[in-house]
């Protein structure tokens, strides 16, 4: 008898293809192919390691090693991409343009210098470098994207013996790569790490969503326990803590909340006896197509769980503004956003007394997003609450799109890239007029090239100064090395998302990271062009050292990333 899934695992069996015979005949088949699976997995990361970069990106996406291997998937990359449902926490699709930078020509002048590849990877270690453009090249590639989407998504991980091969796998590749590890201790390790590249941590516990207040008592256990931590470790090496609403707050009652809150938009007469203070959460370009009926009012038992979610958020709040360490709150889709943006403020107007304590998350690629910003920034500095903002692009266009088209009303979602692109610029411009007046906070979340270069260059024009704490560059934790590093080397603060946790209580994470960024990683060659010229770099100078043409002390410097 099989196991009942995890909640990350939200497969349809009945699709036509999953076990067809056209794709595995049997059950032994299954495991064989896994089996194919990690051996070319581990053959090309040992490839990677043996191999010129060039050669090594090139056997990546060798076609005759992976025509078999695309066969089969083929048939399975429009089921892999709706099994994930969540937002990603710092919401990076993008798809970036690094011609300019490849070429040496960077598209406007800017404080941040991408050319010299041996200054930007310095602290960098050769191993680290040899892992990172392995893994990068592997998550590059959508044949084996779509298959290890299809493995975590099938009844394979649920034999014993195939969970713990696959888990291992899993751990000593992308959840190395992209995660902080399992454990705080683990994590700190991490931390340690990347401070000593002159980076800091933003520590995430990387909790899901949750149905019911047991399991939102636990979840906030571990926020609690990730400000502990933060607050143990050198106050240099963590910008912030991450959290997510949905994580402590049952995911039924924050659609209820949002819709109660989208009616009492249309109709200010609508009563809410429950409502907190708050600051301005909707626009009339606001989605508020998901409420088209008069809700009903809460239940008793709602209002008591309401209450429930409010004392967590408030214990956590309290935790941080004791410690003086920033909590972000993660955005996630339209949905049940007003909810979250209504515990995020109510929550900011207490804590947020001198300084930006709790940070919201503003979503770019939404069309409301420019006039939703203007307005709580405006509000809550007229009410004397420095208000800090987390700025994204945003994930979830091809959903919000979709419920929208079915709903008879237009997508949300900016009808191009290069409006949400502009409409983060705009944004961040706002909002670093405003830290330099010494208003608020701000956090850029951003792998956007451009958007970077356009950021600095901003914050130079306005006179923020370097290491000023209400501005911090942000990246995920394994992406977008040049981009941290470069921003680094101009002075400015720059962190790492960095979630940790047991592997398969990350793996939702994992397989967001695969999904959201299959474009941005297959598109955006940056990193492992860098990387790649850096390790032929030291391959030379290796090569020399032991030929007698320089001395033996130097060529030791290969391995800690030393020029």
């Amino acid at each position: 008898m099989h196991r009942k899934l995890p909640s990350y695992r939200r497969v349809n069996y009945s699709h036509p293809h999953l076990f067809s015979p056209y794709i595995f005949s049997s059950y032994s088949t299954h495991i064989f192919a896994i089996i194919i699976f990690f051996l070319l997995h581990k053959s090309y990361i040992l490839l990677f390691v043996l191999s010129p970069p060039s050669m090594a990106t090139r056997v990546l996406s060798s076609p005759k090693l992976l025509k078999n291997l695309r066969s089969f998937i083929k048939p399975l990359n429009s089921a892999s991409s709706s099994s994930v449902a969540a937002v990603s926490p710092l919401n990076f699709d993008e798809k970036p343009d690094h011609s300019a930078v490849e070429k040496g020509h960077p598209t406007t002048t800017t404080p941040l210098d991408f050319d010299d590849h041996q200054k930007l990877f310095a602290s960098v270690s050769t191993l680290k470098l040899l892992r990172s453009s392995a893994n990068l090249g592997l998550a590059s590639n959508e044949t084996f994207v779509d298959f290890g989407m299809w493995v975590m998504n099938s009844r394979l991980v649920e034999t014993p013996l195939l969970r713990d091969a696959i888990l291992k796998t899993v751990k000593h590749t992308f959840f190395e790569h992209f995660c902080a590890g399992e454990t705080p201790a683990e994590a700190a390790k991490c931390l340690r790490e990347i401070q000593e590249a002159g980076l800091r941590g933003m520590i995430v516990y990387a909790v899901e969503h949750t149905s019911d207040n047991a399991g939102c008592d636990r979840n906030l256990e571990g926020f609690l326990q990730s400000v502990e931590f933060a607050k143990s470790l050198p106050p240099s090496s963590v910008s912030s803590v991450v959290a997510k609403i949905t994580a402590i707050c049952p995911l039924g009652l924050l659609r209820r909340i949002s819709d109660l809150l989208r009616w009492q938009y249309k109709d200010p007469s609508f009563s809410l006896p429950w409502k907190l203070n708050t600051l301005p959460i909707f626009t009339d370009s606001s989605a508020l197509y998901h409420t088209l009926l008069k809700p009903h009012p809460l239940t008793p038992q709602e209002e008591s769980d309401l209450h429930l979610a409010h004392q967590r958020l408030l214990l956590l709040c309290q935790k941080c503004a004791h410690y003086d360490v920033p909590l972000i709150i993660d955005a996630e889709d339209t949905s049940i956003q007003p909810a979250i943006d209504y515990f995020t403020y109510s929550s900011a107007i207490m804590y947020n007394k001198h300084d930006p304590i709790i940070y919201g998350t503003i979503q770019a690629y939404l069309k409301d997003t420019r006039e939703r910003l203007f307005n709580a920034a405006k509000t809550a500095q007229s009410l004397g609450i420095p208000m800090g903002f987390k700025l994204v692009r945003g994930a979830y266009m091809s959903s919000e799109t979709k419920l929208a088209s079915s709903l008879g009303f237009d997508s949300p979602v900016h009808n191009g890239i290069q409006h949400t692109h502009a409409c983060f610029n705009d944004c961040a411009s706002f909002m670093l007029d405003k830290v330099a007046d010494g208003y608020g906070g701000l956090v850029l979340a951003t792998h956007n090239l451009e958007s970077g270069q356009l950021a600095a260059s901003k914050a130079r024009e306005v006179g923020i100064e370097k290491g000023n704490q209400k501005l911090e560059f942000a990246q995920l934790y394994g992406m977008s090395e040049a981009l941290s590093y470069g921003l680094r080397n101009a002075g400015f603060q720059v962190s790492k998302y960095l979630p940790y946790g047991p592997v398969d209580m990350v793996m939702p994470y994992l397989l967001r990271r695969a999904e959201e960024n299959r474009g941005l990683l297959s598109s955006s060659s940056l990193d492992r062009l860098l990387m790649g010229k850096e390790l032929k770099r030291r391959l030379k100078r290796l090569q020399f050292a032991k030929s007698g043409m320089t001395a033996p002390a130097s060529g030791m410097k290969i391995e800690t990333g030393e020029p």
